[in-house]
């Protein structure tokens, strides 16, 4: 089985951008790393914390040791002895690939009730609606017929004024999290072409990212996943540093969709140049910001444009 040592160890993510995957509070990561020193970031020249992709895994691996009603204590206990016996938490397994159920278990009754749950934020209910749609389904399925349109209909309430603001928040950060642990349990293919994945610059909503994330990893490639609202600057390092095959960035929104105009020319003066991919629900419900943006547009949806950067990357 996959473990949490196959994750990138590379200092990357600033404590703002942990606690927001892993749900926990800067002050708690910080208590964590003093009371049960679990963790030793790395630190910035301004002495800022760096974390990496394994010790976010490790922290959500933590959270859910202690979600499941273990004293923050033991579960570090617990962590510690795995590590002084040279062994690293596991990796939830992939998903074996399933038909589609019908009638009770179809993945739109399981869209619908989730959303039930979560309009009534019951955490509770809806992790026990997620867990049984996790055993009927595989990852595709789960995310594109499960995840996104509970996702919508979120938004459509939140629109029409059936949900607060803040409830639809814990919701959308709730199923956020759970797609965190699907695209971490897939095992980091080094041999894959590599992706650079994340949201355009502006860009708050991350979902479509993630769940695309998601699937190119499980389809083989070798994904680095930077979360919503992608800086330039900061996207041109990684790039540097990584030399990716190829950079993927979403937008829900015209603004947002437009600025990928900036990051296609900035990626342009790069030598090596990565290929540059783009799309969203900015490009569908507006096909004109195509003609905008240079690059490839990657497909009117999540599965269309797996297909296409497979077609890109084939050599």
């Amino acid at each position: 089985m996959a473990t949490l040592a196959e994750l990138p160890d590379t200092p990357r993510f600033n404590i703002k951008h942990v606690a927001e995957q892993t749900g926990i509070l800067p002050v708690t990561l910080r208590a964590w790393e003093r009371r049960y020193r679990l963790l030793t970031p790395r630190r910035t020249a301004s002495n800022y914390r760096l974390y990496s992709e394994r010790e976010i895994a490790m922290l959500r691996w933590m959270k859910r040791r202690v979600d499941s009603g273990l004293r923050v204590q033991m579960a570090a206990e617990e962590l510690h002895a795995l590590r002084r016996s040279g062994e690293w938490p596991d990796l939830l397994p992939p998903l074996e690939k399933r038909a589609p159920y019908v009638g009770e278990s179809s993945p739109s009754l399981f869209s619908a009730r989730l959303f039930q749950a979560l309009k009534v934020q019951d955490e509770s209910k809806a992790a026990q609606v997620l867990t049984q749609a996790h055993a009927s389904f595989d990852v595709s399925t789960l995310g594109l017929e499960v995840i996104i349109p509970c996702l919508v209909e979120i938004g459509e309430a939140w629109h029409r004024g059936e949900m607060r603001i803040a409830e639809e928040h814990m919701a959308s950060t709730f199923l956020r999290g759970r797609l965190l642990t699907l695209y971490q349990a897939f095992p980091v293919r080094r041999r894959g072409p590599r992706l650079i994945v994340g949201a355009a610059p502006g860009e708050r909503h991350e979902i479509g990212a993630l769940v695309f994330s998601l699937l190119a990893r499980r389809a083989g490639f070798w994904v680095e996943y930077l979360g919503p609202d992608v800086d330039i600057a900061d996207l041109l390092d990684f790039v540097r540093a990584d030399r990716p095959a190829l950079v993927c960035l979403s937008a829900t929104t015209r603004e947002p969709a437009v600025r990928l105009h900036n990051v296609h020319k900035a990626l342009s003066r790069l030598r090596p140049r990565p290929r540059f991919g783009y799309g969203g629900r900015a490009f569908n419900s507006d096909p004109r910001l195509r003609e905008l943006v240079p690059g490839e547009f990657l497909g009117p949806t999540l599965g269309e444009a797996i297909g296409r950067v497979a077609s890109l990357l084939k050599d």
